[in-house]
């Protein structure tokens, strides 16, 4: 196997950033909409409330720190507090690991920012020579921004041959919001979707001065109702691993394990492969899209949004 590998250049590098106070500002607040005065051992105080969820003043009794303080936090002005505060603010609002994380890298981006947002992003000879190794496997590199950097031809046969598309659109944003072809390959398609804004949401706290990120959202915000919603949640997570569910226009339905495995030399970049259980019938169909090689990629969406018959 030969993987496919050109860096995504198709963006537009200018244009304004992400602010990075506001998305503070709006992550807090929807924490706090989601939480009820019962949920966390508080009186309710009757039936009728100004705003949903919990109250500043509550949250900052809960956080154990004045109203006045978390105040300035909520309105975007984190730039001396304490990563002791922090803290105890995401166990007040029942953060995850990765909302906590997402707090962090809005509240203190200085000290953790690690590359500049807007370097182009690399994928080692190595990691290419593995993912044609995977004989069998369907596997490729994304990183930052949702971009898809590197694949096999399993990859291509079971998700489309991404080569044929110009390099900007090597993005599963742009691919599962802007294409109804792959409407028809996920079968849970909002479930894709809510992934991938989470992920976004995740690169944008981490990387909030990157211009082609800020470009991606405008752009999605522009053409998809469907993003403008789930964007507007601010929910994040990561998703390492799971079942995820294709309709493949050759074989039909498919059941496929993905798992997603961070690089440690580089933490914006993930390889995720996907396997079927042994024996099952999708062990058999991907066995079949092996056997058909590049044939089956004229099946799967083509870079003018259409699937094609062998």
């Amino acid at each position: 196997m030969d993987s496919r590998d050109e860096q995504p250049g198709g963006a537009s590098a200018t244009g304004r950033t992400l602010d990075r106070r506001a998305e503070l500002s709006e992550f807090l607040r929807s924490r706090r909409a989601r939480l009820k005065p019962e949920d966390v051992g508080l009186a309710g105080f009757g039936r009728h409330r100004r705003v949903p969820g919990l109250r500043r003043e509550e949250l900052a009794q809960l956080a154990g720190v004045s109203v006045a303080y978390y105040t300035r936090l909520e309105q975007g002005n984190g730039r001396n507090v304490s990563a002791e505060v922090l803290d105890s603010i995401a166990r007040a609002l029942r953060l995850s690991d990765a909302e906590h994380a997402h707090l962090t890298h809005l509240a203190k981006p200085k000290a953790h920012k690690k590359k500049p947002a807007g370097r182009q992003q690399q994928v080692r000879p190595a990691l290419r020579q593995l993912l044609d190794s995977l004989d069998g496997v369907p596997a490729y590199i994304a990183g930052r921004r949702s971009e898809i950097l590197a694949w096999n031809r399993m990859a291509a046969a079971l998700f489309g041959d991404w080569a044929e598309l110009p390099s900007g659109e090597r993005n599963w944003a742009r691919l599962v919001f802007l294409r109804p072809d792959y409407r028809e390959l996920f079968v849970d398609w909002e479930q894709k979707a809510i992934d991938i804004v989470c992920a976004l949401r995740m690169d944008a706290g981490c990387y909030p001065d990157d211009p082609r990120l800020s470009t991606l959202v405008g752009e999605l915000s522009v053409k998809s109702e469907e993003f403008r919603r789930l964007w507007a949640t601010h929910d994040v997570k990561e998703k390492n691993h799971g079942v995820k569910r294709l309709h493949h226009p050759l074989v039909g339905d498919l059941a496929l394990n993905f798992e997603s495995f961070r690089l440690t030399d580089d933490s914006d970049q993930s390889l995720i492969t996907y396997h079927a259980e042994p024996g099952s019938p999708s062990a058999e169909s991907l066995r079949l899209l092996a056997a058909w090689g590049t044939d089956a990629t004229r099946a799967v969406p083509s870079p003018q949004g259409r699937f094609e018959d062998v």
